[in-house]
């Protein structure tokens, strides 16, 4: 009877406690955005921290911290208390690359944070000065390879999508152009806009605007269809690349150890989020697929990315840029 009593009281003891445990979330929860504002991925963060904000009724803001290559705010993140307060727009980049790419970033995006929900995939587009001498692929193409060494491209850092699809086509042409790394996008496109640089591999939001304003041209896009917004741009592929597929994707992460609970709540408001109609309009306007997914099929998907930009860098002997 003793022992039943006592099991009895521990029993209550733990409904009580798992009654009493508080809803996530009681308090303002952070995005951190591993760029300066304006690239796809702060768009990315800002499009869901505005609905989780009400959907949760706390505030849910976007912090950007830039530098390295997205390093700094990723090592912020990864070093956070794993209590779903502190989660990371992770990209492309800072997630599956710069692994490859840095000996000691002080952390391990693989281990130390788990996929959440992808948010974004996005197509990124081949634009060139307005003015130039080059209006296709194979135009820029036959330029470069008669100017080995003259032809340069920018991106927002190394072992970022715009910098590797870059790469990517250096190689599969057999290029020689010399890569000049940015802090942000906005310093890159005013370059990019004065001849300064030759080429630049943008997210579909960045370049709309300043294709459409003329400022700039797109000669080609990155994904295996053409973009429904530049159906007259031709992909990389048709210039004679086959196979060329790269993308700019972005989702939530969280550091590892994030409760399960948190996590699966967070994976099904994003994901209701995202059914709704005039989110799917302002993404599909930039031609961004906005795919329904569990957190193990997001899991997939970036040991996908990783092994395929793991065989592009040692492909292409890819050193990291300081």
């Amino acid at each position: 009877m003793k022992k039943f009593a006592t099991l009895l009281s521990l029993i209550i003891a733990a409904s009580t406690a798992f009654a009493a445990e508080p809803d996530y979330p009681t308090k303002p929860v952070s995005i951190i955005v591993a760029y300066a504002p304006g690239g796809q991925g702060d768009v990315f963060a800002r499009l869901v921290s505005e609905k989780l904000s009400n959907i949760y009724k706390q505030p849910v803001v976007v912090d950007n911290k830039p530098g390295v290559s997205g390093t700094v705010g990723t090592r912020v993140a990864a070093k956070s208390k794993n209590d779903g307060y502190t989660l990371l727009l992770g990209q492309t980049g800072e997630i599956t690359v710069n692994r490859l790419l840095m000996k000691d970033l002080g952390y391990d995006p693989m281990k130390e944070l788990v996929p959440v929900v992808l948010i974004g995939n996005a197509p990124l587009v081949m634009l060139a000065p307005a003015d130039a001498p080059y209006n296709t692929v194979n135009e820029f193409i036959q330029m470069a390879r008669a100017k080995p060494g003259e032809f340069s491209y920018g991106s927002v850092g190394s072992g970022t999508p715009g910098h590797l699809s870059a790469v990517a086509l250096g190689l599969g042409a057999k290029l020689n152009m010399v890569h000049v790394p940015y802090k942000g996008v906005g310093p890159l496109l005013s370059d990019l806009i004065a001849g300064r640089l030759q080429a630049f591999f943008s997210s579909a939001s960045a370049a709309m605007p300043q294709i459409k304003g003329g400022k700039l041209k797109a000669l080609g896009v990155t994904t295996p269809k053409r973009m429904s917004s530049l159906p007259e741009v031709p992909t990389i592929a048709e210039a004679g690349l086959s196979g060329f597929s790269y993308t700019l994707w972005g989702g939530l992460f969280a550091p590892a150890g994030t409760p399960t609970s948190v996590i699966d709540n967070l994976n099904r408001e994003v994901n209701s989020l995202l059914a709704q109609p005039d989110i799917r309009t302002r993404l599909e306007a930039d031609n961004v697929a906005v795919p329904k997914n569990t957190t193990q099929e997001f899991a997939d998907y970036v040991k996908a990315e990783s092994v395929k930009f793991e065989k592009l860098i040692k492909d292409a002997n890819v050193k990291l840029e300081q």
